[in-house]
């Protein structure tokens, strides 16, 4: 029997790389999936394969940081599929520069996609799952439900260049530990997977074409400087980028019932780097 099957998971940023590694892998085992990502044909691709798979997917487009999205991110599970039972915070970019560098508005850009964002997502869903936990201990039912925030171990370990997106990312961790308080009385397992090095647009060369991302119409330039990448590989163990396949892997380990008793956790996800 497939693992998540009658599951209804959200998952921001799933139209590319890792998110919608992690859509089509929850798709695989039974999740209904509502799919995001800031272009309609790259969401509306994602719920095509799904669908060509035998899954059940709807997209949500738009751009995470709006201040309307979060709800209407929760209502489109809701209105579509009639469940909450997967969040997974996964959309973001960088924008690096050393401190004397970045202006307050490139800092706050970060706090703006990787901590905001998220916040709203889970405070839009707060009364929902309480109404759907409080219904389910009267009829004596439990179900345990997920959150799963990405981080980075630019977040959990700092990286040289990145204080806005280190500090972002750090904060997710203390988002998660506390969320993991509040709505343990839910039944919900709230956990965050800080990655290193995966092939994404994000670690792409920042010459390449591919790294440049647009944001509410402005082109961004994200990847990372080609001397570097040699340097990133060798300070693997494994001594490669891990896959994005690879990557949703671990988030999936929180998704599953397998980790219904673990909760407030963040797995480090570097092929060895862990420190």
């Amino acid at each position: 029997m497939s693992k998540l099957a009658g599951k209804v998971a959200l998952i921001s940023g799933s139209g590319r790389g890792i998110g919608r590694a992690l859509a089509l892998k929850l798709a695989s085992e039974g999740a209904k999936v509502v799919v995001n990502d800031l272009d309609e044909v790259t969401a509306g691709e994602v719920v095509k394969s799904i669908e060509a798979l035998g899954g059940q997917a709807v997209a949500c487009v738009g751009n995470v940081t709006a201040p309307d999205f979060g709800e209407r991110f929760v209502e489109t599970g809701l209105k579509s599929f009639n469940g909450l039972d997967i969040i997974v915070n996964n959309a973001g970019y960088t924008l690096d520069g050393v401190i004397q560098k970045q202006t307050d508005e490139q800092f706050q850009s970060m706090l703006d996609v990787h901590v905001l964002a998220p916040f709203r997502i889970l405070r839009a869903a707060a009364e929902p799952l309480r109404a759907m936990s409080k219904k389910e201990a009267a009829e004596g039912v439990e179900v345990i439900r997920k959150v799963v925030n990405v981080s980075s171990m630019s977040g959990t370990n700092g990286n040289a260049g990145q204080i806005n997106y280190s500090s972002a990312k750090s904060a997710l961790v203390g988002m998660t530990k506390t969320m993991s308080k509040e709505w343990g009385r839910y039944k919900v397992c709230v956990n965050c997977v800080a990655f290193g090095f995966i092939a994404t647009r994000l670690t792409k060369p920042n010459d390449d074409p591919e790294s440049k991302i647009e944001i509410a119409g402005r082109e961004i330039q994200a990847g990372v400087a080609p001397a570097a990448l040699s340097s990133l590989a060798f300070a693997v163990p494994l001594g490669r980028a891990g896959t994005p396949e690879e990557a949703a892997g671990s988030i999936y380990l929180f998704c599953i019932p397998e980790s219904d008793y673990v909760s407030g956790q963040t797995l480090l996800v570097g092929g060895g780097i862990n420190m």
